[in-house]
C-alpha cells in the first residue's frame, strides 16, 4: 500500500521531498540560507559544478512551462544533466505501463527525479517505487512543496523590505481554494510561522477543502471568510491569487462558480485601500477577457511581486537539489569559480 506524503520521514539527503509536512524550521532556515548562496550561481555571474555527473530524471505528465524549465535550468546550473520526458503520448505509459515499472526503470537512469502528474496521490507512487529521491513538481489538486517554498521565501523577503515580518503578518488568499494545489502548500508551510491571519475569498464551490482548513486551526491560526476579494485584501499585508483550475473541474461545477469577469484588478485594490499590498500568484496567470484572474493592470503597482516568485523559484529549486543530493554549503563553494563570459552583459 502506498504510503501517503505525510508518512513519509523528514526531507533530507537522499530523502523524498513529497509534501510540506515533511519540512520544519530548521530545514526552512537550511533551505533558504542555500538559497541566498547560489544566487549568483542563478544568475549566471559564477559557474558552479557541483552536481557533475549528476543525472536528473524529469518527468512531466501534465503541462507546466516554469516548475519543469526551472528544475532542470537548477540542476544544469549545478553542473549537472538532465533527462525529460513530457506527456503521456511521449512515454511507455501511453502502452499501458504502470507507475511503479515507470518509476522503477527511470530512476535507474536518475540520481535524483522530479515528477509531475495530474492524479493526487500519485508521486508518492512513483517515490515508493524509486531507488532515488524523487521531487514533487505537482500531483493534481494535491501538493507543490517547491512552489510554496518559493512562495514562502519570496514572501519572507517581501515583508522584509517593508519592515515586517511573516510572523504575525495577514495573508489575503483569493481565487480556486479547492483545487488550487499552490494554496493547499503554501497554507499548510505558513503553519510554522506563528500568528498569521488568512483571510479567504473564493467562488462557490471552489472553497478550500476542510482538511486543510482544520489543519490550519489545529496549529493556532486565524482563517476568515470574506464575501469579496476587495473584503479579502482589506488590511492585509499580501494577497496571493490564484487562477480558475479549469482543467480540474467538471462543467456543472464551473457553472455553479460562476468564474467570469475580475478576481483582482487595480480598482479592486484601490477601493480596499491595498494598493501597495504584496501581490503574488503562483502562475500562469490566465490573461483572456473576462477569465477571473490577477489582472495585467496591477503590473506597475510597487508590490507586484510575481516576477520575484519566478526568479525565486531557479535559486529554491537549486537549493532543494543540493539537500536531495547530501551536498553542504562548503562543496557548493569549492565547486564554483568565476564564469569565462560575462551574464551581466546587456544583450538588448
Amino acid at each position: 500500500m502506498t504510503r501517503t506524503p505525510d508518512e513519509f520521514p523528514p526531507f533530507g539527503p537522499g530523502r523524498h521531498l513529497l509534501s510540506v509536512q515533511q519540512l520544519d524550521s530548521g530545514l526552512l532556515s537550511q533551505i533558504f540560507e542555500l538559497a541566498e548562496l547560489v544566487d549568483p550561481i542563478a544568475a549566471g555571474t559564477v559557474r558552479c559544478t557541483v552536481l557533475d555527473g549528476a543525472v536528473l530524471g524529469s518527468l512531466f505528465f501534465e503541462p507546466s512551462t516554469r516548475t519543469r524549465l526551472s528544475f532542470e535550468s537548477a540542476f544544469l546550473r549545478l553542473g549537472g544533466e538532465v533527462t525529460t520526458t513530457t506527456g503521456f503520448t511521449f512515454s511507455s505509459m501511453a502502452k499501458g505501463e504502470s507507475i511503479h515499472d515507470t518509476s522503477r526503470v527511470v530512476s535507474g537512469y536518475s540520481d535524483v527525479m522530479v515528477v509531475r502528474h495530474p492524479d493526487k496521490g500519485s508521486v508518492a507512487e512513483f517515490a515508493e517505487a524509486s531507488v532515488v529521491p524523487v521531487i514533487n513538481a505537482g500531483d493534481g489538486d494535491g501538493e507543490h512543496p517547491s512552489q510554496a517554498l518559493l512562495d514562502l521565501y519570496t514572501l519572507t523577503r517581501e515583508l522584509e523590505a517593508r519592515g515586517k515580518t511573516v510572523d504575525g503578518a495577514t495573508v489575503a488568499i483569493v481565487g480556486d481554494l479547492k483545487y488550487g494545489r499552490t494554496v493547499h502548500s503554501l497554507m499548510k508551510l505558513l503553519t510554522l510561522a506563528s500568528g498569521i491571519t488568512f483571510r479567504l475569498f473564493s467562488p462557490p464551490s471552489l472553497e478550500l477543502p476542510l482538511e486543510i482548513e482544520n489543519y490550519v486551526a489545529e496549529r493556532g491560526h486565524r482563517i476568515i471568510e470574506c464575501d469579496s476579494a476587495g473584503e479579502a485584501v482589506s488590511g492585509a499585508d499580501a494577497v496571493y491569487a490564484t487562477r480558475v483550475q479549469r482543467e480540474r473541474m467538471t462543467e456543472e461545477v464551473l457553472a455553479t462558480a460562476n468564474v467570469t469577469g475580475n478576481l483582482l484588478n487595480r480598482q479592486i485594490l484601490h477601493d480596499a485601500g491595498a494598493q501597495d499590498i504584496v501581490i503574488m500568484h503562483p502562475l500562469p496567470r490566465d490573461s483572456r477577457h473576462d477569465s477571473f484572474d490577477l489582472s495585467s493592470d496591477v503590473d506597475d503597482l510597487p508590490g507586484l511581486s510575481i516576477f520575484h516568485q519566478t526568479d525565486n523559484g531557479l535559486r529554491i529549486r537549486m537549493a532543494i537539489f543540493l539537500v536531495a543530493m547530501g551536498c553542504s554549503a562548503e562543496a557548493v563553494k569549492a565547486a564554483t569559480k568565476n564564469q569565462s563570459w560575462n551574464a551581466a552583459l546587456d544583450w538588448a
